[in-house]
């Protein structure tokens, strides 16, 4: 893509997701995720009333007489984007691609977080970690970012989230929430999961596109695997295979509904060809 081709894209994500970000989630987004930790301030001496489990023993046996630890709520969030840049992200059938609702969504909460004065980091994957960009603050660095989502090349088609929760919990230290973007088609990843949200705040955004749910009757097909490069002739006036391509997606549905469950991630779903505005306000409300 030629670099004048790009950055007119990057202006025009800005303009629509920066609008969103000031006008639709402004207050949605701080209540949804603000003050969901407690960082250390300082400490005192203890007074009458206080908690005794709040007692800092190191510093009482230093003055010889009891201090406790005081913590606050947390004023500044630290936000990750794990961001799916696997090979069947580049699939839609309607009006957009999956990855255009990718850059998107991902570049509305970017500069949702900015807004709250938070810093955002990102974390492209596929079945290894694709790049890393730490955390930071500013309109500046979130145009970088969603330059990078615009243009961005992976060197590996297929898919491995467990791979990315655990670089994203070794490399993360400080509690943070994190936003996973991707079309989650994968398997055995739920431990991973469920430790990345003990010491983080994560939250699943899948996107899929309608043909992924449902086979058209449009008779043969050619099919191709866009993360192994494998090639398949189906014929959908089958209805048999029409019904067991539909029943198949749903039950990929419900094991991937009982992972998020089981790890107590919330989660959201939405189409390529869905309004994604009103699926982030469902969630930012289920979270107030």
């Amino acid at each position: 893509m030629e670099t004048s081709e790009i950055i007119q894209k990057v202006r025009k994500i800005e303009i629509k997701t920066r609008g969103l970000s000031n006008h639709i989630f402004a207050g949605e987004y701080h209540s949804a995720f603000k003050g969901r930790g407690m960082t250390f301030s300082e400490v005192r001496e203890y007074q009458y009333g206080d908690d005794v489990r709040s007692i800092d023993w190191n510093v009482t046996a230093r003055f010889g007489h009891p201090y406790i630890k005081i913590f606050e709520e947390e004023r500044e969030l630290t936000v990750m984007l794990l961001v799916d840049v696997s090979g069947s992200r580049v699939f839609g059938t309607v009006s957009q691609l999956k990855m255009d609702i990718f850059t998107e969504v991902a570049a509305t909460l970017a500069f949702s977080t900015i807004q709250n004065n938070d810093k955002i980091g990102v974390i492209f994957f596929s079945d290894k970690i694709e790049k890393f960009i730490p955390p930071k603050k500013g309109k500046k660095h979130v145009l970088h970012i969603i330059r990078e989502m615009i243009d961005f090349k992976p060197e590996s088609t297929r898919t491995n989230i467990a791979e990315a929760l655990r670089y994203f919990t070794n490399a993360i230290k400080k509690r943070s929430v994190a936003f996973i973007i991707s079309d989650f088609i994968d398997q055995n990843f739920e431990k991973e999961l469920t430790i990345a949200n003990r010491k983080h705040d994560v939250v699943a955004l899948q996107v899929y596109d309608i043909r992924e749910t449902d086979l058209p009757d449009v008779g043969l097909m050619k099919l191709k695997d866009a993360e192994t490069g494998n090639r398949i002739w189906v014929d959908t006036s089958d209805k048999r295979l029409r019904t067991t391509y539909r029943h198949a997606w749903g039950e990929s549905q419900l094991e991937l509904q009982k992972t998020f469950t089981k790890s107590g991630v919330d989660s959201v779903s939405m189409s390529t060809s869905e309004d994604y505005v009103k699926t982030l306000k469902k969630l930012f409300k289920m979270r107030a």
